[in-house]
């Protein structure tokens, strides 16, 4: 019997995207199935920053069509995207570092008691551990501010939010940016618990063409605002993936 293959979180069919006398995207067709984790790779000035935009409803494109779960959307909004269950954590995170961890995990969706304009407290603290113990991840306190965790830690708390808002379509702007051999490992971890899941779509964009390969399991590369690689992440990608990254510089530098 051949297996049925998982339906679609998102397509994008044929994205345009310009500014001005520049084309940051020419011809953009890209698909997420539910689950499942897409690596989203390409050097900086290719079009990802403006892909992850549209994809959120920060901007719209200038043509080509969007699907959320085969149905055909116009992203007009951040707010229209995030009710359809698309949620982006950013480099930056977004979290207040002198808020406490469970405030930042109810930031600007907090609980308060019945009609009275008073916070929850009581039900965002408990509600807030629930969510991280059954992410496994770990803190010191819920109590604690933000700004007394590792890089690791708050990036951990992003995603957490992210997900329990009701996400089904997460986007990883650079998770692991900056971060050092243990705390990388900590949102690897955190990824791999997602996917398990099942019930959570992922892309992922990141310059460390190992991790998105160990992670991932199929790997898109952007180069002058189209994608020019989609394939299944194996070991053996690494080799034509950069082999296709000095290509592109060999014509760069014999341009110049």
């Amino acid at each position: 019997m051949t297996e049925t293959p998982a339906p679609e979180a998102i397509r994008l069919e044929h994205i345009v995207k310009r500014f001005g006398a520049i084309t940051a995207l020419r011809d953009v067709s890209l698909h997420l199935k539910q689950g499942e984790v897409l690596g989203l790779v390409g050097d900086n000035g290719a079009g990802k920053s403006t892909l992850i935009k549209i994809i959120t409803g920060f901007i719209q494109p200038d043509g080509g069509r969007i699907l959320v779960n085969g149905q055909e959307v116009r992203l007009r909004s951040v707010t229209q995207a995030r009710s359809l269950g698309i949620e982006t954590v950013y480099q930056d995170l977004a979290l207040v570092n002198e808020l406490t961890v469970y405030h930042n995990m109810f930031l600007k969706r907090e609980r308060v008691l019945g009609f009275l304009p008073l916070l929850d407290n009581r039900t965002m603290k408990a509600q807030a551990e629930e969510y991280l113990r059954s992410m496994r991840v770990n803190i010191p306190s819920i109590d604690a501010t933000v700004a007394k965790l590792s890089g690791g830690q708050r990036q951990a708390i992003a995603i957490a939010r992210a997900v329990y808002s009701n996400a089904k379509i997460l986007l990883l702007d650079e998770p692991l940016a900056a971060m050092g051999a243990k705390e990388g490992s900590l949102i690897m971890d955190l990824i791999r618990r997602l996917k398990q899941r099942g019930d959570v779509s992922i892309i992922m964009i990141a310059h460390n063409y190992a991790q998105v390969l160990e992670i991932c399991d199929r790997v898109n590369l952007l180069q002058h605002g189209t994608i020019v690689l989609d394939k299944p992440a194996s070991p053996e990608l690494m080799d034509e993936l950069t082999e296709l990254v000095m290509r592109e510089y060999r014509i760069g530098a014999a341009g110049s």
